[in-house]
């Protein structure tokens, strides 16, 4: 089957599916939509108070951003199926990226060397890593000569394919959690201050809820003024209990304590938050090595994922991150937050392609269920969707 025919069944055979899905969602998310902000992640919180917007100003501004969020979900499921939710959350990277590559296409009617040099420019320039683009280039340069292509008409489709065959790397059901059906599940949270990590933990334990499974969250935070009460602001928005322990606690001790109760409450999911301070990149390695301990002591198997969050808007500074945080732990997946804001969407592949982890989620928007499962072919579909819809239809006629 070929790679357009493919991704067409993709992203249309199961809309119906799709759309069942997410009226749930949506009828789930008007529940929760009147406590939602944009900027719980950001919060400092002292640890005593209860969190008020600090001004008549922005409770306005939250009023009305949770209104125009309600008149979205009246709006329906129907502009929001998880297609669409890639291609509007890759906006900014195909307007910057694929705008370019559009421009280039107009300019070289031929396909040759100096095309293969300014689309390895484009490519570096949307972050996807120089190691990338030239496997990248070399696969295209290989496809247009044994295929004998001479014009740079649906190269567009050509270079999605690839993609696609790079970040896969032959491996199946890679974005899959390592989920332990019928016992408990724990799952750590890795990653700096400000990428919205705990944002993300809120999120992933309410698409666990609404999977009908019984979360805990472990507040493993004890170093970040205000971290404890934020967890504690998404476990209540969410509704799921938070175990946790005073600021500057030990936090394996926190682990200790949440793994005995997520035990006592035939919990299914447990997830733990952890410190993100990079300052001291031994004392990180030491904690983390140390809850680590503590975890696999309790459920020898555990933990059973480690996700490293990353806001995708710092580009190659996540790589920097990643790499860290690699050496300090055993990463077995990325959470790329904030996709939606950046114009250089392609740290996607350079992580995945450099550090050979994939990515398991990725953060597509404000809301609840924008937190989505990675999928590669989704991924590249939002980076080229006009031109590939212009292929698909082509395929049609």
């Amino acid at each position: 089957m070929s790679f357009l025919k493919r991704m067409k069944e993709k992203l249309m055979g199961s809309s119906k599916t799709e759309k069942e899905e997410l009226l749930d969602q949506t009828t789930e998310e008007q529940e929760v939509v009147e406590h939602s902000t944009n900027e719980v992640e950001e919060i400092t919180v002292d640890s005593t108070k209860k969190i008020e917007p600090e001004t008549v100003e922005q409770e306005k501004e939250i009023e009305e951003d949770n209104q125009q969020k309600e008149e979205k979900n009246k709006r329906g499921f129907s502009a929001f199926s998880i297609t669409e939710k890639f291609k509007s959350g890759l906006a900014k990277t195909r307007d910057s990226f694929t705008s370019k590559v559009n421009d280039l296409v107009a300019r070289y009617r031929h396909v040759d060397e100096e095309f293969f040099e300014e689309l390895e420019d484009l490519l570096l320039q949307a972050d996807v890593g120089m190691e990338t683009v030239m496997e990248l280039t070399e696969k295209l340069r290989f496809e247009v000569q044994r295929k004998n292509i001479k014009d740079t008409e649906g190269i567009q489709a050509l270079i999605s394919e690839k993609l696609v065959e790079i970040y896969e790397q032959g491996e199946e059901d890679i974005t899959e959690l390592n989920i332990q059906e019928g016992d408990l599940t724990v799952i750590l949270f890795v990653g700096v201050n400000g990428v919205g990590k705990t944002t993300t933990i809120g999120k992933l334990a309410h698409r666990f809820k609404k999977q009908g499974k019984n979360v805990l969250l472990a507040a493993g935070d004890t170093f970040r003024a205000g971290a404890i009460d934020q967890l504690q602001v998404w476990g209540d928005r969410v509704g799921v209990e938070v175990i946790k322990q005073s600021e500057g606690s030990d936090p394996a001790a926190v682990m200790y304590d949440a793994i005995r109760a997520a035990k006592n409450r035939k919990a299914d999911i447990l997830i733990c938050d952890t410190a993100g301070r990079l300052q001291n990149k031994v004392n990180l390695m030491n904690e983390l090595e140390k809850i680590h301990r503590v975890i696999s002591r309790e459920i020898p198997s555990a933990p059973h994922e480690v996700l490293l969050a990353l806001d995708a808007t710092t580009g190659q500074n996540a790589l920097q991150q990643a790499q860290i945080f690699k050496e300090a732990t055993n990463v077995t997946g990325i959470v790329l937050t904030k996709l939606d804001g950046t114009a250089k969407g392609g740290i996607v592949l350079a992580i995945r392609n450099k550090l050979h982890i994939p990515v398991k989620f990725v953060g597509l928007g404000e809301q609840m269920d924008d937190l989505q499962p990675f999928d590669s072919e989704r991924y590249v579909y939002g980076l080229f969707a006009d031109a590939l819809d212009e292929q698909i239809a082509k395929t049609e006629e």
